[in-house]
């Protein structure tokens, strides 16, 4: 499973002018597609709107890329949902923060995946952020009581232990750090 992996929303045609890196306030963002990969394959492709780049870490905004309602039982992701999503160059997992159409955080959706590949795209080409996602999940609710390890059942039956040990290996760890953070603080300073 993996957070914003339903089908893609439509790409907006009006320009966001929202909080973007600093200096860049009233001027139109940038936007990039994120792509998911899993296994190999593109698992889904959606437009976002780029609010940082610092050479290592990106910072993008997307509405929720469902036609519907998804609910995990843990949390729901709905139409109207926005997330702020984080990915490095030089990290194996992507944070995904979920907030409500009214501004309300949900929580913290993260994947474990290989560190980010991102191209910058030229005239008409929006750029791209890849992410391969490596099964495993943690969940982090908004107040941090609900912490939740998800879908080793997948990762084990994806037989990456077997034929790349190493990023299994990275990929256990980055799974292990998140939850540690996320159990004892400094889990929101990942993100700035």
């Amino acid at each position: 499973m993996s957070a914003n992996s339903a089908d893609p929303a439509p790409r907006s045609t009006a320009p966001d002018t929202a909080d973007a890196t600093p200096g860049t306030q009233g001027a139109a963002l940038a936007t990039v597609d994120i792509v998911l990969v899993k296994a190999g394959r593109t698992k889904i492709r959606y437009p976002a709107d780029l609010l940082h780049d610092d050479g290592t870490h990106v910072v993008v905004r997307a509405a929720w890329a469902g036609a519907g309602v998804r609910d995990f039982g843990f949390v729901r992701f709905e139409p109207g949902d926005v997330f702020t999503e984080h990915y490095w160059r030089d990290r194996w997992y992507a944070v995904k923060e979920v907030r409500n159409a009214e501004g309300t955080l949900k929580g913290w959706y993260c994947d474990i995946a290989r560190p980010a590949d991102v191209t910058q795209g030229g005239l008409g080409d929006p750029g791209e952020v890849v992410c391969e996602d490596l099964d495993l999940d943690l969940w982090r609710s908004a107040d941090g009581r609900t912490v939740l390890r998800l879908d080793e059942d997948e990762f084990a039956a994806s037989g990456l232990e077997t034929t790349d040990p190493p990023a299994a290996s990275a990929a256990r760890a980055a799974l292990d750090e998140l939850e540690r953070r996320a159990h004892e603080g400094g889990f929101e300073a990942l993100l700035t």
